[in-house]
């Protein structure tokens, strides 16, 4: 009975290493709607994936929220009930303060500059303590357009802002930066903000220039303001129990082709930038270039309090000075 027992088990975990990693049908979720640079990029790795497994693996995008705002989304990774997202590097700052040095006002000096930040070794290895501390793996950057000011009123200085319910992206580093600035910062999921700015709900939003321009939120403002004043990065993120769970090979394969697709998007916005704002810029809406002094001492301000809350700031801006140009 043992030898038979013994033969049967034997064959069994034969069996079991012969046999192909079984098939799954992964869901990614993001906030960005289906038009968007993000979701296409999701859609292209998904394809990819399916190909290059030879139709093992498959995935399901879910843009616009369809699965809950970043916040639920990434509670969704922790626990595995969500496989993989394209989420922004501000909701990931929001459980790991090092990653809002990202948004240092000025960081970059343009969307190349951005792109080269992004890129560099440095940055990759801030995503090494995301298993431990948010329980998710990281694979690659991507990143939107760098930020821009919309506003229904004038502004012809940052005295302007002051007081204004100015709809931010809700995380930390974005926060502090309006509030020293004197506006006050209302954060708002990115659904609610052409509704919101068409009413007077808001009086003014922090936007990239994919979005100024596509989804015509100019057409409800007075002002565009042209600032540049931080960077958008976003991160390609895979749920640490579901990474747990699989082969050797299924990882590297998603650890190709997250990276590869993410990193697609910095390009994106880096051949497409400039021709959104030109387009903005001949709307009938005022349009107005500033630059970092046009803040006043609200960037300082930044400064010091993010020199207290990320251990990267001072690292990422050795960084930004070393691949300027």
């Amino acid at each position: 009975m043992k030898t038979i027992t013994k033969t049967l088990l034997g064959s069994a975990i034969g069996l079991a290493m012969a046999m192909p990693a079984m098939a799954e049908e992964f869901r990614l979720g993001l906030i960005t709607p289906p038009p968007h640079v993000w979701t296409r990029a999701a859609e292209a790795f998904g394809a990819e994936l399916a190909e290059r497994s030879g139709g093992e693996h498959s995935v399901t995008v879910f843009p616009a929220q369809q699965l809950g705002n970043e916040a639920e989304m990434l509670q969704q990774l922790q626990t595995g009930a969500l496989d993989m997202a394209f989420m922004t590097v501000a909701e990931v700052s929001n459980r790991a303060p090092d990653f809002g040095a990202f948004y240092a006002p000025f960081l970059a000096n343009d969307i190349e500059h951005a792109a080269r930040i992004l890129r560099s070794d440095e940055a990759k290895g801030m995503m090494d303590q995301l298993p431990a501390t948010v329980g998710v793996v990281g694979l690659g950057y991507g990143m939107a357009g760098l930020r821009q000011i919309v506003s229904r009123g004038d502004v012809a200085s940052a005295e302007d802002l002051a007081g204004l319910k100015l709809r931010i992206t809700p995380f930390a580093p974005i926060l502090d930066f309006y509030n020293a600035l004197g506006a006050a910062p209302t954060p708002m999921p990115l659904p609610d903000v052409y509704d919101a700015l068409a009413n007077g709900q808001v009086d003014a939003i922090d936007m990239d220039a994919e979005l100024i321009w596509l989804l015509k939120y100019y057409e409800h403002a007075d002002t565009v303001v042209q600032s540049d004043h931080m960077m958008f990065p976003m991160v390609g993120l895979v749920s640490g129990r579901v990474w747990a769970g699989l082969s050797d090979e299924d990882k590297a394969l998603i650890a190709e082709l997250v990276a590869k697709h993410v990193d697609s998007t910095i390009d994106s916005y880096v051949a497409l930038e400039q021709d959104w704002l030109d387009q903005i810029a001949a709307t009938e809406t005022t349009y107005t270039r500033v630059d970092a002094d046009f803040f006043g001492d609200a960037v300082a301000q930044w400064n010091a309090i993010w020199s207290e809350k990320s251990g990267a700031l001072d690292m990422l801006r050795d960084v930004a000075a070393a691949t300027a140009e």
